[in-house]
């Protein structure tokens, strides 16, 4: 007869108490990591003002029953909407993500840590708006910055190393882990409290990656990442009111993660918690796409001057690519909705070929209807270049390469057009920031005008001011 499991609780998971560790006692002293913070805002804010001019994105805004009226809640940026901070967390991680437009990060499981920095804003409003009620001062813009870079940090870091995707996980579970972490902290929470929360975020039911590939690649991947970052918060209130957690939440024998969904194996990580992920975030600039399709929708678009009066002798159209690239958007057959257009580096590439440009326009339906871009992917031919897939798990290099090359029926073809690293990447900061902030106007410009946009655009393009705005200030300022 076996013996019995000892009842005797351990200490904390060593991975669940350096979270907590990092979180509660950390000190961002890095200049770079916190003016990336402030590009990363109006990165994100022009992001979610973009999706605004997009129906089936603004269908899903708002509360979860109508005429819901809670006092001092938080606001959604360009809508009328006054939400509890769980659903509105919801909506501005809907809007944000909706495009395929906000940054990432890199390495085995690519996420997108503008879905928690979205929900700490929302969450210091209604806090902010909360305390002003209760005669005190409201948080400003500039408490957030500290914990803005440790929500890139923990995403990035457990993304590093760690398959998640590959072992049929969406990205977002890195997503709630860092939102019930750092939510608790902006909560006022302890380290233990924080362990608490943490430790039920890994206990929790986790998305599947299905909606991400094909064929079921659909409009859930852009409202995935407001939805467990809301779960996130709702965990950390929990954990404030005093809900216990689970020490081993992760390496518990047969019930724990490890055992149940990581194969038995431990996480790994290249490099203690620091400010290392936000200081190499990778913007999406210019294109809205996926971020490892950002190259060859550069070299695309490089081409198009050569192909875009001969579409229709070209025979055969050469990409090379890397595995993490192929294994999310190689696809062929047809393609059903923008979600699964967006993630398809046939569809982006052939848009690039034949417009010379990618927008959000571009994968809907109107666009998608034009028979030369289907005509293009059926001659188009992926394969993988071990030196781009080497090149891209180099933690020193992380570059993210395509190269293109076109052949025509006269038998003559084009230049091999390559790019190495995206705008977006730390490697062409100078280049890209421009970008940036050209993104964040013009997703201004699309919702506000006249004074009210010149306001929040001197205030947002304004580090100094903005770091001292109280946060319900700013927020009243984006409220339509």
């Amino acid at each position: 007869m076996s013996a019995c499991p000892s009842n005797v609780r351990p200490p904390p998971d060593r991975v669940i108490a350096d979270i907590a560790e990092y979180v509660d006692q950390y000190q961002v002293r890095s200049k770079v990591a916190l003016e990336t913070a402030h590009y990363c805002f109006l990165d994100l804010l022009g992001c979610a003002l973009a999706a605004l001019s997009y129906p089936e994105c603004t269908k899903l805004l708002g509360p979860v029953v109508i005429g819901t009226i809670v006092p001092n809640g938080a606001r959604v940026p360009g809508t009328p909407y006054v939400l509890d901070p769980i659903q509105a967390i919801f909506n501005i991680g809907a809007l944000v993500r909706w495009l395929e437009f906000n940054d990432a990060t890199w390495g085995e499981t690519v996420s997108h840590p503008s879905d928690t920095f979205s929900a700490l804003l929302v969450t210091a409003d209604w806090l902010s708006r909360t305390r002003v009620a209760n005669g005190r001062q409201p948080l400003r813009v500039g408490d957030l910055w500290d914990l803005a870079v440790k929500a890139y940090e923990i995403q990035g870091q457990l993304g590093i190393d760690n398959p998640f995707r590959r072992l049929g996980l969406d990205h977002t579970i890195v997503v709630k882990i860092a939102s019930a972490a750092t939510i608790t902290k902006l909560l006022g929470g302890s380290r233990n409290e924080i362990v608490n929360a943490v430790s039920n975020a890994w206990l929790d039911g986790h998305a599947l990656a299905t909606f991400r590939s094909a064929p079921n690649t659909g409009s859930r991947k852009s409202w995935a990442g407001g939805d467990v970052a809301s779960r996130g918060a709702w965990l950390a209130l929990l954990a404030m009111k005093g809900e216990m957690g689970y020490p081993s939440a992760l390496t518990a024998k047969t019930w724990g993660f490890y055992d149940v969904l990581f194969k038995g194996k431990p996480f790994t990580f290249a490099r203690p918690y620091g400010s290392f992920i936000i200081e190499n975030i990778l913007f999406k600039v210019p294109y809205p796409t996926a971020f490892h399709a950002q190259t060859a929708v550069e070299a695309a678009i490089k081409l198009h001057a050569t192909v875009k009066e001969r579409l229709d002798a070209i025979t055969k159209i050469e990409i090379w690519s890397h595995a993490s690239s192929m294994m999310i958007l190689d696809k062929t057959g047809p393609l059903h909705n923008p979600a699964d257009r967006d993630h398809s580096l046939q569809y982006t590439t052939a848009i690039g070929m034949i417009y010379g440009r990618l927008t959000p326009a571009d994968y809907e339906d109107t666009i998608a209807a034009d028979p030369r871009i289907d005509a293009l992917r059926a001659r188009m031919v992926v394969r993988e270049d071990k030196r781009y897939t080497r090149g891209y798990l180099d933690p020193v290099k992380r570059t993210n390469a395509h190269a293109i090359r076109v052949q025509f029926e006269d038998g003559s073809r084009s230049e091999r057009v390559e790019v190495e690293y995206p705008l977006g990447h730390r490697r062409r900061r100078r280049e890209g920031l421009p970008c940036v902030i050209e993104k964040f106007e013009r997703g201004l410009a699309q919702v506000f005008a006249g004074t009210r946009r010149r306001a929040i655009r001197e205030m947002c393009l304004d580090r100094a001011r903005l770091s001292a705005t109280p946060v319900n200030e700013l927020f009243d300022l984006l409220a339509k």
